[in-house]
């Protein structure tokens, strides 16, 4: 099932386009990565399809209706973005910055209701940061702040999660930690998440669907085997990979690879194609 989907989407900065004619389907209550090369365009898109950033052409639809005509409250009871590096909450409690999640269901003065305080204290439980409601923000980890910024997002009570690089400055452990509980609440509570995500095999260890990106293009769409591959990832990335088995989740995963120097392989590389449907076509 697809609610999210965009059609000919154009995005830009003045007259550089980012992304160009880009239209592809978000399955529902799956997780979703997008991955590329720096700059190939994926957090404009991610931009893009929140609302933070205008596109120049085409649309973005949710349940049948542009999200560009959307009233702002009303959409940000339906989906929530976690941005790459969130904006400073200095001086903050770990409490007050999860209430800020409750702003789209707050009517009048703002004043937060008992039903407010139910849902700000069922997100930290969820995330494991009730210990720290009390705490500053800024006095925690890297991994705990980030966990505290997913529990702002799930205050929200939105279907659809979007995080860029929700990984970045994390230590392995953390990063496991995120990406896991990522997976809870998408299994547990059919959240809907789309993420940027740098490292291929957590890409393809934690996504149900992949969609790879170059020069703002979709190459490739669909699923951990159609994605991750040594054909995709040599347009992709320009390397030469060796494609294995994840032991414990017998996901392929990428081994090692080498970076492809001097060697024309555009005439190996797949065309993209105009639409993605979900298997990938």
């Amino acid at each position: 099932m697809v609610r999210l989907y965009t059609n000919e989407l154009n995005i830009g900065y003045g007259e550089q386009l980012i992304v160009k004619e880009l239209s592809v389907g978000i399955p529902d209550k799956k997780i979703t990565t997008i991955i590329g090369s720096n700059g190939c365009g994926k957090s404009t898109l991610l931009k893009a399809i929140t609302r933070i950033i205008s596109h120049q052409s085409g649309s973005v639809l949710l349940d049948g209706q542009d999200i560009s005509k959307e009233n702002t409250k009303i959409l940000a009871k339906k989906m929530a973005i976690l941005p790459q590096t969130p904006e400073s909450a200095s001086g903050l409690t770990v409490g007050e910055l999860v209430s800020y999640g409750r702003f789209p269901h707050q009517k009048g003065f703002g004043r937060l209701t008992k039903k407010d305080y139910e849902v700000i204290d069922w997100a930290l439980e969820v995330t494991g940061t009730k210990d720290f409601k009390f705490r500053p923000v800024d006095a925690l980890s890297g991994g705990q702040r980030q966990r505290v910024w997913i529990a702002m997002a799930l205050a929200q009570e939105t279907e659809i999660i979007f995080l860029d690089e929700p990984t970045t400055y994390l230590d392995m452990a953390h990063q496991l930690e995120v990406l896991e509980l990522l997976q809870k609440l998408n299994r547990e509570q059919e959240r809907t998440i789309v993420m940027v995500l740098h490292d291929l095999n957590q890409a393809a260890r934690f996504a149900d669907y992949i969609i790879a990106l170059k020069d703002g293009e979709i190459v490739k769409a669909g699923d951990c085997e159609d994605v991750i591959n040594r054909d995709v990832l040599k347009q992709v990335f320009h390397i030469d990979a060796e494609i294995g088995r994840d032991p414990r989740t017998n996901k392929p995963m990428c081994i090692t690879y080498n970076l492809l120097k001097g060697e024309n392989t555009h005439e190996k590389e797949m065309t993209p194609s105009p639409i993605h449907s979900l298997t990938g076509s």
